[in-house]
């Protein structure tokens, strides 16, 4: 069989069993599917894997930051400090909340912020930080949080792409201060479209609540008032029905990804890929859920740039994809100041990262696959 004839493999493509397939099939079926039981079920599966912590459902990953940024009291006059390499959302809500993102570098190693860098971009200003874990890799939530408490801030872990995650042998969410997962299509565990917000107290949970539908408190049969300026972010019961779905999977997901992954350090090593200088990510077995696998290309000896080099990976039948983009470059924070070189790892970075194919569906002879394509890319338009 030649490589053209095999089938195309994309970079992520969601697992759902057909148990899943039928209960949503159920609810569709059962007339309630907005926010309802199979809501309520999903918050309190989701809470029991977080350590019993309350847990609120919202329509996506953006949503539960910026509301946990509100919970939080972040708001006009206030700065949050995150980092540049991130999908955008994570700074555009310390926008939408009337609050100023201070961006800090990222550490080249494990290309999350750079928590040195961090403690001292601090000011009388800073309210809460916002760190990433950037491919289900967790920062040093130790160092983290000894920063955060001797500094009276407010954490709201961007956790989107973390949850199977641990630190420590403690799953991301069940410790820390504010916890925002994600639930996207592309997400180890999805919804679909969706997320979760992890709260430290049942106060922050009815304030998750209001904010979640308009701000409205229910009394009765027919009591209702609005208390604060909320939004529309609640989850249908058919997207928590899809989450209750995955959610027994999740050990065998993050297994089957550490599988792949350590398929993929093997496939690359004394290869010509990495001997151009192609950057592997950090090499964490103990508390990553291997997201995704992302390489940075040595675009510097090579004599096509990114996005020939995702055209050649195409050709060969392999998708691929780009996260992320350093943010501060984007038209909107330019507008605000931003230029180059002020954040030259998260630029590098966001320049020449290419995300590989990663998904529990996957085989190590497709992970194989892939390796050989990008050894072969190399070998033909290295310099």
């Amino acid at each position: 069989m030649t490589e053209s004839s095999v089938p195309f493999l994309p970079f992520v493509r969601p697992e759902i069993d057909e148990e899943t397939i039928r209960g949503v099939a159920d609810v569709l079926r059962s007339g309630w599917i907005t926010t309802g039981p199979q809501n309520q079920a999903f918050e309190k599966a989701l809470s029991e894997y977080c350590g019993g912590r309350p847990v609120r459902t919202f329509n996506s990953g953006t949503a539960t930051l910026e509301i946990g940024l509100r919970i939080a009291g972040v708001g006009a006059g206030d700065e949050v400090i995150t980092t540049p390499a991130s999908w955008v959302a994570t700074s555009n809500v310390i926008i939408e909340v009337g609050a100023t993102p201070v961006f800090v570098d990222i550490d080249p190693k494990t290309r999350n912020i750079d928590l040195d860098l961090m403690e001292k971009a601090i000011t009388p200003r800073t309210k809460a930080i916002i760190p990433v874990f950037l491919s289900g890799l967790p920062v040093d939530m130790d160092r983290l949080y000894a920063i955060a408490r001797a500094h009276k801030l407010r954490v709201i872990e961007d956790a989107a792409q973390a949850f199977g995650s641990t630190w420590k042998g403690e799953r991301i969410g069940k410790l820390g201060d504010i916890v925002s997962f994600s639930f996207h299509a592309n997400k180890n565990l999805t919804s679909i479209e969706g997320g979760a917000l992890v709260l430290n107290n049942e106060e922050e949970a009815v304030l998750a609540q209001k904010y979640r539908l308009q701000g409205i408190v229910r009394t009765g049969f027919d009591g209702m008032d609005c208390e604060l300026l909320g939004g529309k972010y609640n989850l249908t019961d058919v997207a928590a029905r899809v989450g209750l779905g995955q959610l027994p999977h999740i050990e065998r997901f993050r297994a089957q990804r550490h599988a792949l992954a350590r398929a993929y350090f093997a496939g690359f090593e004394g290869g010509v890929a990495v001997r151009l200088g192609m950057g592997l990510p950090l090499a964490d077995f103990e508390n990553s859920n291997w997201h995704m696998f992302l390489v940075t290309l040595p675009l510097a000896r090579l004599s096509i740039g990114r996005a020939g080099f995702m055209e050649q990976l195409k050709e060969r039948g392999i998708g691929s994809g780009v996260h992320y983009p350093a943010i501060h470059l984007f038209s909107l924070y330019r507008a605000r100041g931003f230029r180059e070189g002020m954040f030259p790892h998260a630029e590098h970075y966001g320049a020449s990262t290419v995300t590989l194919p990663l998904f529990t569906q996957m085989t190590e002879g497709d992970v194989e696959r892939v390796c050989r394509a990008v050894n072969e890319i190399c070998q033909q338009y290295g310099q």
